[in-house]
């Protein structure tokens, strides 16, 4: 007798294996892409706080829509009432420059608090001004603002010193590194005092050419260097002028009168048709 052929049953659940290897590619497809464009919050987080923390006199000021015209109106900005004790105030201020060295191109610029308590903010000079120029480059002003305000929270005086290289520059605005390293001083106080609102009387611009270089002058890196501006944030203030008596008048706290030649001017006599300058 003649056995009975068993008919195989077709399997039906085939697409099953081809399915799940699709959703396995599709799942790494998708891991990959993740990876790729995941943003590392913890260090977005802490660069966000710290421009927040440092920014925090400034943050709630209108935004100005005047030019950068100085000697015009100005928009003023208020010293904040201290909080906490002074080193909060120069934490701040650290914090303020370091934020700006992650985000933005000041990535040169340096803080440094002396022994003495003077704190030092040094910036390269391509960061402020164009090559042989004393005026302020748009972009260097929001950093300007934030030491403004700190300035402004601190109460200290301050010293704004310009630094050159020594590669002469002779031109009609400048004739030689001490015009370009006093003008460029004196702009950053003017944008300091006139733009900010920092006490004019807190404020003194020094220029130094480049008598005082911090490396040789034998290569364009070390050149570079050199050519730069000091914000000196000082400890202590600078003591202040003694006035000269008004002429007839004693010396203070003494009843003595002034000599002559000290409380009044001689002019001498000329001989019409002679000149004061002539031998």
């Amino acid at each position: 007798m003649a056995k009975h052929k068993h008919e195989e049953h077709e399997n039906h659940e085939r697409w099953l294996v081809s399915y799940a290897d699709f959703i396995t590619l599709l799942f790494a497809f998708f891991v990959v892409m993740y990876s790729i464009s995941a943003v590392n919050e913890g260090k977005f987080r802490t660069v966000s706080e710290s421009i927040k923390a440092a920014l925090h006199p400034v943050t709630h000021q209108e935004p100005s829509s005047l030019a950068f015209n100085i000697g015009q109106s100005r928009p003023s900005i208020q010293a904040a009432s201290l909080s906490g004790p002074k080193n909060e105030a120069v934490r701040n201020l650290r914090m303020l420059v370091e934020s700006f060295k992650m985000v933005s191109q000041f990535e040169a610029a340096h803080f440094q608090e002396t022994t003495n308590g003077d704190i030092i903010i040094t910036i390269p000079d391509q960061l402020l001004f164009n090559s042989g120029e004393a005026a302020i480059r748009q972009d260097a002003l929001p950093f300007l603002k934030g030491i403004a305000a700190a300035m402004l929270e601190l109460g200290r005086h301050v010293r704004v010193e310009g630094h050159t290289d020594n590669v002469p520059i002779r031109t009609a605005q400048f004739p030689s590194n001490w015009e370009l390293s006093s003008a460029r001083a004196v702009i950053v106080v003017r944008v300091l005092s006139e733009l900010y609102g920092v006490p004019a009387g807190h404020l003194a611009a020094v220029g130094h050419a480049d008598t005082r270089p911090v490396t040789a002058n034998l290569s364009p890196d070390q050149r570079a260097k050199n050519r730069r501006v000091e914000i000196i944030i000082l400890e202590h203030a600078p003591p202040a002028p003694g006035l000269l008596p008004e002429a007839g008048q004693g010396v203070a706290g003494s009843g003595n009168e002034l000599p002559a030649e000290v409380g009044t001017a001689v002019t001498p006599v000329v001989p019409e048709g002679e000149s004061a300058l002539s031998p």
